[in-house]
């Protein structure tokens, strides 16, 4: 089983684009979702993949995760219906450590985020100066929840 560890901060400026790859197209929906459980279909330039998360305990979460073809990708994105995010991703070095920073669009205009994977809970390491808050424990910055409940209407 695979476990996702991973911390969530809003971001604030484009001090990061100094240090950002070129970013990638990332379109993502939600198959099904309850109780914590998610089956999530993504495509994130030319690559697809279904996941499957678990409950999150803390900041970590069991997840299972398989790439698949893209034209299959296309058609389950189909059955999900309006619980679609669209979002820019680009992947941003700091320190160390790699970041994921996702810039939303369609209905979650002007939602930037940053997304950091550990190995622990309690691995230590540098926040940059554009991640400006935490936001790991509050489910409205989850995707899910976002493709539910866009950021544009709250």
């Amino acid at each position: 089983m695979g476990i996702e560890i991973e911390r969530k901060f809003l971001v604030e400026g484009d001090g990061w684009k100094a240090a950002a790859g070129e970013g990638l197209m990332c379109r993502q929906g939600y198959l099904h979702s309850d109780e914590g459980k998610t089956v999530r279909v993504r495509v994130i330039g030319e690559k697809a993949y279904l996941t499957i998360k678990g409950a999150t305990s803390g900041i970590s979460r069991p997840e299972f995760e398989y790439e698949i073809p893209i034209s299959d990708a296309g058609e389950l994105l189909e059955l999900c219906g309006d619980a679609v995010v669209e979002k820019l991703r680009y992947s941003v070095g700091h320190g160390e450590m790699a970041w994921e920073l996702d810039v939303f669009s369609e209905a979650n205009e002007g939602l930037i985020m940053a997304e950091i994977e550990l190995e622990s809970e309690d691995q230590r390491f540098d926040l940059p100066d554009w991640a400006i808050r935490e936001v790991s424990g509050d489910p409205r910055y989850y995707n899910v929840y976002l493709a539910q409940h866009p950021f544009s209407t709250w």
